[in-house]
């Protein structure tokens, strides 16, 4: 699951979802609301997702490598 994922590659990174949020320019709970699969981020904020993981956006979609 997309929230999973982003929550696991946060964490392992060692930042809060404020932190995170601030990082993204959005609010703490649209990041909340995406770790828990609540809503879905644009295709603005996967790509936002995976340069601030230095992961593809396929990974964040599906879990498997490019």
């Amino acid at each position: 699951m997309l929230g999973e994922r982003i929550a696991a590659l946060r964490r392992r990174a060692g930042i809060s979802q404020a932190e995170l949020a601030q990082r993204l320019q959005i609010s703490a709970s649209a990041m909340g609301m995406y770790e828990q699969g609540r809503r879905e981020p644009s295709a603005e904020i996967l790509v936002a997702l995976s340069r601030a993981f230095h992961v593809t956006i396929d990974y964040l979609l599906t879990g498997s490598p490019a």
